[in-house]
């Protein structure tokens, strides 16, 4: 065979990928044929060249399939966002591309200085999956340790590695033989371990070496991208939540501004506690109620207040900021550690900050209504004062008048005895008066009012059940009539004098004037008015009398001075005794029960003895107001 057909046979078997026994045909037809030993030394030495072509070609055929997985795989891995997609891709890649059972990766634990399995492809074994590789244990664990990549056609039998128990039992579980271990590497730092394993001996190639440890550098930068992308998106979330935050925030500083700005309008226009409620309500919605230093509702309602909203209102003055009480809000103000008001919100909208705005503006405008109300207190008190102890001062009618007191009707003077909380009585008694258009003044343990009116029996007992309330002690007052402008000191005097005595009498926090004391209101009234107690005491049965011409008066007068015997009554008037007893039922009917009880007794002998007085007198021709 000459040269040109030898080379051409070769170039046919290389074109074909023929297999390296093909290659021998040449020389065994040579043979065949007798040719001489030159011509099969040429066969022989063209073999030889076109076997080391073939392998040439292989290994490069085999090097782009390498390069263009790798090439892929980094394509791959740019694509992916997720780290434990990223992580479970590289696995996969790496068995795929060395065509080994199992593939895995550990990374590197700081906190606890060892490995971790984290990732396996191909793997059966629930120990392999959880095993931990200390720095230089097994295969993996010296990876980590020297970042040096290691292989083994079989681990068991390889002296080079620290065999510990627990390792490997895991990886005779797996029934792992061959393994092949590259680092992965960032930099000088090695996070991880990526390893191909066989279950039957194989010696890895220097070439496979190559392609995983190739695989692992992508890996490596794959990973660290893939954190950086998470730390990245952390981040930006963590910043997205603060943005959203910072704009809530600023949306409710901005929106409680402009409740407040609606509020502040509202006061500088004149409005009142109601006005701040219903913007309250009208911007959180719900239910609200304003409560005063007592806990009292100023206005709105939100249901029964139990103990527990007081106390979370005095949490509110000592925090200083609004606090929730089950379905509550709860807002409260104080000034000088005594509390001016407190709000009660029922609401789904939560905004404190309003509910806080509003306290203050409700605490100030109370504060306001407070020194408007001292203010004008003193004026009136001062006047009154005058009125009392200086009753010839010019210009006193004026004065009243700019207050919007006439001084020529008819008015009442009530003096309320309260023994103490003197400010709290003030105020009580200069709201009264700046209300019904009269006067108030505090003197010692006694407020003094000058009302108008005609009835000073109801005034004395409303201003004592009322001034009772307000302090939480007992009140007693009494009142007289004024009816003229220069007659004040002497009501002031009377109406004091019916406040002594109800208290002498044990009556504290009761209040009356003279004629409801009966006949202790003719020792301390100043009108002495015989004819009207006479009138309230007896007057059922002198208006029976004078109706029915009986003799009831008579009868009743002589009982009283017998002692109370009817026998006696009846022989000293001349009559049966059964007469009396009819009668004294007459007079019990028209005086009703208890007439005949100590002071009740006593009020009807006085009226009787006044009465025949009146009568004497009037047949002397003198009104009985003279006695």
């Amino acid at each position: 065979m000459d040269g040109p057909l030898m080379s051409r046979r070769y170039l046919e078997l290389l074109a074909r990928e023929a297999s390296a026994v093909e290659f021998e045909g040449p020389i065994v037809e040579a043979r065949a044929r007798g040719a001489d030993a030159a011509e099969i030394e040429e066969l022989e030495q063209a073999k030889i060249e076109a076997l080391r072509v073939r392998a040439l070609l292989r290994r490069r055929a085999r090097r782009e399939a390498e390069l263009s997985a790798l090439y892929d795989t980094a394509g791959d891995l740019a694509a992916l966002r997720d780290l434990d997609a990223v992580l479970e891709a590289i696995v996969h890649r790496a068995r795929q591309l060395l065509a080994t059972d199992i593939a895995y990766m550990t990374l590197h634990d700081p906190e606890r200085g060892d490995t971790y399995m984290r990732v396996t492809d191909g793997s059966i074994s629930a120990k392999f999956r959880a095993l931990r590789l200390a720095m230089g244990a097994g295969l993996g664990g010296l990876v980590a340790q020297t970042a040096t990549p290691y292989a083994t056609a079989d681990y068991f039998a390889d002296p080079r590695f620290r065999h510990e128990g627990h390792i490997d039992e895991a990886v005779e579980e797996e029934g792992l033989v061959a393994i092949l271990g590259v680092p992965l590497r960032l930099g000088q730092r090695v996070i991880g371990v990526l390893m191909a394993a066989n279950r039957s001996a194989r010696p890895f190639q220097q070439e496979e070496v190559a392609l995983l440890a190739s695989l692992a550098a992508h890996a490596a930068v794959a990973i660290d991208n893939a954190r950086l992308l998470q730390e990245t998106r952390n981040a930006l979330e963590e910043l997205s939540r603060a943005h959203r935050t910072s704009r809530a925030r600023g949306e409710a500083v901005e929106r409680a501004a402009l409740a407040h700005d609606r509020m502040t309008s509202l006061v500088l226009r004149g409005g009142g506690i109601e006005d701040v409620a219903a913007v309250v309500t009208d911007v959180l919605g719900g239910a609200l109620a304003v409560l005063d230093d007592l806990g009292r509702p100023l206005t709105g309602d939100v249901g029964e207040l139990d103990a527990g909203v007081f106390e979370a209102a005095q949490a509110s003055r000592a925090l200083g900021r609004t606090v929730r009480r089950g379905e509550l809000l709860v807002a409260s103000v104080d000034v000088g550690g005594e509390p001016l008001c407190t709000l009660v919100l029922r609401s789904d909208d939560a905004d404190e900050r309003i509910l806080e705005r509003a306290a203050l503006v409700c605490a100030l405008l109370l504060l306001f209504r407070r020194s408007v109300a001292e203010a004008e207190g003193r004026v009136r008190g001062e006047l009154l004062d005058d009125l009392i102890a200086r009753p010839d001062s010019p210009g006193l009618a004026d004065r009243a008048r700019r207050l919007g007191v006439d001084l020529g009707a008819p008015h009442v003077v009530v003096v309320v005895k309260h023994g103490g909380q003197r400010e709290r009585a003030a105020f009580w008694a200069s709201s009264q008066a700046a209300i019904r258009h009269g006067l108030a003044a505090g003197r010692g343990d006694e407020v003094v009012l000058l009302l108008p009116g005609e009835r000073p029996g109801a005034l004395a007992a409303r201003a004592a059940a009322e001034l009772s309330a307000s302090l939480g002690r007992q009140a007693t007052a009494g009142a007289a009539l004024a009816a003229a402008e220069g007659v004040v000191p002497y009501a002031y005097q009377e109406a004091r004098r019916c406040a002594e005595a109800l208290i002498a009498l044990g009556r504290a926090g009761e209040g009356a004037s003279a004629a409801e004391l009966g006949f202790v209101g003719l020792l301390v009234g100043d009108g002495r008015d015989v004819r009207g107690f006479v009138d309230r005491v007896l007057g059922a049965v002198i208006g029976y009398d004078a109706r029915r011409g009986t003799a009831l008066t008579d009868t009743l007068a002589a009982y009283f001075g017998t002692g109370g015997s009817p026998s006696r009554t009846a022989e000293a008037l001349h009559i049966h005794v059964n007469t009396v007893t009819q009668r004294l039922d007459r007079v019990g009917r028209l005086l009703g029960d208890g007439w005949q009880e100590p002071e009740r007794a006593l009020e009807l002998q006085l009226a009787l003895r006044l009465h025949r007085l009146g009568h004497t007198s009037t047949r002397q021709s003198v009104g009985p107001d003279s006695i």
